[in-house]
């Protein structure tokens, strides 16, 4: 049975959560390859993107708190999954190396989301917006972070 996450919205083909995360993804390629602020990315996409269209919503906290908690504790994120990569973290691609920055940060700080929920709607962001085989690699290091972060939750799953 697929495990759900606690704050999506239902009734759409999509959450306001994973929207959330899109849009968060979407903000860090502007602050990874462009170099924006966090403030400026935040407003523009949740202006541009109609991220309050009917169909479209988001959770529009979520989406802030990934975006600035992301960016804010960036170093800190890359210090818990860089070990786990078989590059440097500057070879990887922005997408890869959001995504893996909205996973993590999820893991640390979002306790109430199962691991496997936070792995699943990475693995999504990496089919939608990554390279052909990079949503296996995302999987493959945030099965890692998980087994760092929640040891306990995911020895309770094996």
């Amino acid at each position: 049975m697929a495990q759900r996450d606690p704050g999506a919205a239902r009734g759409s083909g999509r959450s306001a959560r994973r929207r959330a995360r899109e849009l968060a993804l979407q903000g860090l390629y502007q602050w990874l390859v462009g170099g924006q602020d966090a403030a400026a990315i935040e407003g523009h996409l949740a202006d541009s993107e109609g991220a309050d269209e009917p169909g479209r919503k988001a959770d529009l906290g979520h989406y802030r708190e990934l975006l600035h908690g992301s960016i804010d504790g960036a170093d800190e994120l890359r210090r818990e999954f860089a070990p786990y990569l078989d590059r440097a973290v500057e070879a990887l691609s922005p997408i890869e190396h959001g995504i893996l920055l909205i996973g993590t940060y999820e893991m640390k700080q979002r306790l109430e989301i199962p691991y496997r929920v936070v792995i699943n709607e990475a693995v999504e962001l990496a089919k939608s917006f990554g390279g052909t085989d990079g949503f296996k690699y995302v999987n493959g290091v945030l099965d890692k972070v998980a087994a760092q972060l929640r040891p306990a939750e995911v020895a309770a799953r094996s």
